[in-house]
């Protein structure tokens, strides 16, 4: 079997920040993966949010 090592790619989770700030119950979140070393900073990127109904702007957590 191959090697597992520690990669340049991780795992982070997005969270819809409208959403949160609005109080509307329940929550937006999508899983996407991000090379570390390219990107340093917390990612943000332009989603659909399905209870909002609308793309709202998504925010890197944890």
């Amino acid at each position: 079997m191959a090697k597992k090592s520690k990669g340049n790619r991780i795992q982070v989770i997005l969270e819809c920040t409208e959403q949160r700030a609005s109080g509307v119950p329940g929550t937006s979140r999508y899983m996407t993966y991000k090379n570390r070393k390219v990107t340093t900073e917390r990612l943000e990127l332009k989603k659909y949010n399905p209870n909002l109904k609308k793309v709202t702007l998504h925010k890197e957590i944890k």
